[in-house]
């Protein structure tokens, strides 16, 4: 059967994030992919000029045509602007089968606006961390939804991860691409306590835009393809490492570019 995964999250018109990566994601990682947009944005690799929220009640009728129509192996979700937008996606997943469920916490974009209301982070940590399998917050997103100083050592990325499985997370995959120094390190850790390093050189590049929807999107093309969730996020940290290594063949605006999600099938 063939494996799919849907992406519920943002647009962004430049191509370089959001629906555009997840359903690019899909496809470099071998699934169909599916799609509920929550939000339109006119973006480029210079910033955020305008959002419209789509209408509660479109996110809702997307969700019901998607979902009960295909065979859904897996879900990722990504920008969600308002608390009304995050309770409606809550009630969709749990009115389907969403299969396994990864939760990219987008707050801000990579030139800085921002995604997410405020009032709108203590909806997503209520409504939606409980609901699904794991999420990936860079440092940021992290310290955001603890109210907390950005962890600046290994010790407090561990500290945070384990704070967040206290809000109600199943698993944590806690990014480190927005630290400093000379290594970019991912920290993993669920129920069994157990932390796990997913550990990579920094690579110098600007061009990094997207690199969050495409590693969580990874990730649920891995689930959708019967990958168990250690597996998943294994194989997709390695294909982004590659699609950061890879993206300075892209010539694409002038600001922060994408990744080469395609860089295994063909070179700029």
């Amino acid at each position: 059967m063939t494996a799919i995964a849907v992406t519920i999250a943002g647009s962004d018109s430049g191509g370089g994030a959001g629906i555009q990566a997840d359903l690019k994601a899909f496809s470099a990682n071998g699934v169909y992919g599916a799609s509920v947009l929550t939000a339109l944005t006119a973006q480029n690799t210079l910033g955020v000029s305008a959002i419209h929220d789509v209408p509660t009640e479109f996110v809702r009728a997307q969700m019901d045509a998607v979902y009960s129509d295909l065979s859904v192996k897996a879900t990722k979700i990504g920008m969600l602007a308002s608390a009304t937008i995050i309770e409606t996606v809550a009630a969709g997943l749990k009115a389907h089968e969403a299969g396994p469920i990864v939760l990219d916490p987008v707050m801000v974009a990579a030139s800085g606006d921002p995604l997410l209301a405020e009032s709108a982070v203590a909806s997503l940590i209520s409504e939606l961390v409980p609901l699904v399998d794991v999420i990936t917050p860079n440092l940021h997103e992290a310290a955001r939804m603890l109210d907390a100083p950005i962890a600046e050592s290994e010790a407090d990325m561990l500290s945070q991860a384990e704070r967040l499985m206290g809000l109600g997370a199943r698993s944590v995959l806690l990014k480190g691409g927005h630290g400093t120094g000379d290594d970019s390190n991912d920290l993993f850790l669920n129920a069994t306590g157990e932390p796990v390093w997913f550990r990579q050189t920094r690579i110098a590049t600007l061009n990094t835009h997207g690199t969050g929807c495409t590693l969580s999107s990874a990730i649920a093309a891995g689930l959708a393809r019967q990958m168990a969730l250690g597996e998943a996020i294994a194989a997709a940290n390695q294909y982004v490492h590659g699609a950061i290594a890879a993206a300075d063949q892209l010539e694409i605006g002038s600001g922060h570019g994408p990744v080469h999600h395609f860089y295994q099938m063909w070179s700029a």
